[in-house]
């Protein structure tokens, strides 16, 4: 009975003062909401980067030992690595510079001499592809694949011949056969052979100089790596090889909690002033309650309940909001030409949404606990007299 009377009490404070309920609830609500909207912000653009960074990278890269060039006997080295758990395909490469020249312009890039069938499993090239068939590698004599940049640099299309300068083997004639693009920088650099033909315009015996692995679960490459390092090999994981895309992701984090917090944290002052202006208006009906024999304790617990239910009520409202908000930003289109996606990339997370329901009611319960001391601690002789 004493929890169904304190809960009455923090009912009706709240249904009689409605616009302060509205303004106090409205308040919470817009944070909430501004949280939920960021948070799917931060989650669809951390789950794009990934995708257009970690999922183009090599999970884990095998290169040569330390003051060799080449890597020998290879398939050994491929057939040690491919049996480590979490291992789900691998793709060697020999990557050498070169010189490409066309009818109008001449380019320097890298060319990466690969098994087509393995580098598909590994890096999802054909997928990238605006022209021609990454598939005519292995069955094109002396064909490669280009980026889309490059191309536009050296005024080529597929179906044309471009002709490369090599150190070791002077001139050879290359058919293009399929352009690839990216988006990223790699399209102006990034050259596609068959490895057979690149170790041969090399000079090279049967060698390459790296192995790309792909993983299971891209998060256990540190892991992985040094599992193959084990073996004696010289291995390293994407996070260790491209620490700029953790970094960038911690910081943009951080700086987004430290934003929303401080929202929070001004919502909650206005269920703090709400509260105190009810403490003040309510005096007299506060030291009648402790003269009737209402403990200190029911009087807090008042104010507490009251301050947790404007805490529930504007997070409630607020998640409504900003799914609704979140899901109409994000399916609206963008410029793909401009960007690397075609629309704005949003992530709404269940449990982000549950955690962020539980900071603010417990958020709201802290805030309310000054208002509650201060209406326990009243006298009620003062408090009556007062008018």
């Amino acid at each position: 009975m004493k929890g169904s009377l304190e809960l009455f009490i923090a009912l009706r404070h709240i249904r009689k003062r409605k616009r302060q309920t509205l303004l106090s609830v409205g308040a919470i609500a817009i944070a909430v909401m501004i949280l939920v909207v960021s948070n799917a912000f931060m989650a669809g653009f951390t789950d794009l980067l990934y995708e257009s960074t970690v999922n183009d990278l090599p999970h884990v890269t095998v290169t040569p030992q330390d003051g060799e060039e080449y890597i020998h006997l290879y398939r050994n080295t491929v057939g040690d690595i491919a049996a480590i758990d979490g291992v789900t395909a691998t793709s060697v490469s020999l990557e050498r510079e070169v010189i490409l020249q066309s009818e109008n312009n001449i380019e320097s890039a890298m060319m990466k001499g690969v098994i087509q069938r393995d580098e598909e499993a590994v890096f999802h090239p054909s997928g990238d592809l605006i022209e021609g068939d990454f598939n005519r590698l292995a069955s094109t004599a002396n064909g490669v694949v280009i980026g889309d940049d490059l191309a536009e640099e050296l005024e080529v299309k597929s179906g044309d011949t471009v002709d490369a300068f090599f150190p070791e083997a002077g001139i050879s004639s290359l058919k293009v056969v399929g352009i690839y693009d990216t988006r990223t920088p790699i399209d102006s650099v990034l050259v596609y052979t068959d490895l057979k033909m690149t170790q041969e315009f090399y000079g090279t015996t049967d060698v390459i100089n790296k192995i790309s692995v792909r993983l299971d679960d891209f998060n256990m490459d540190a892991e992985v790596a040094e599992k193959v390092d084990a073996l004696g090999y010289n291995a390293a994981g994407w996070t260790e090889t491209n620490p700029e895309i953790l970094q960038t992701i911690a910081i943009e984090g951080t700086s987004n909690r430290i934003i929303l917090g401080f929202i929070l944290l001004i919502a909650s002052f206005g269920v703090v002033s709400s509260l105190n202006m009810t403490v003040m208006e309510k005096t007299k009906e506060i030291g009648i309650l402790k003269a009737m024999g209402t403990s200190i304790q029911q009087i807090r617990m008042i104010f507490l309940i009251e301050s947790g239910i404007l805490g529930l009520l504007g997070a409630a409202a607020g998640t409504i909001l900003g799914v609704g908000l979140a899901l109409s930003i994000g399916s609206y289109e963008v410029p793909g030409e401009l960007y690397q996606f075609d629309a704005i990339p949003v992530l709404i997370r269940y449990s982000d949404i549950a955690l962020t329901i539980a900071i603010v009611f417990a958020l709201n319960l802290v805030a309310g606990i000054y208002p509650a001391q201060k209406a326990a601690k009243m006298d009620p002789v003062d408090a009556i007299s007062t008018v």
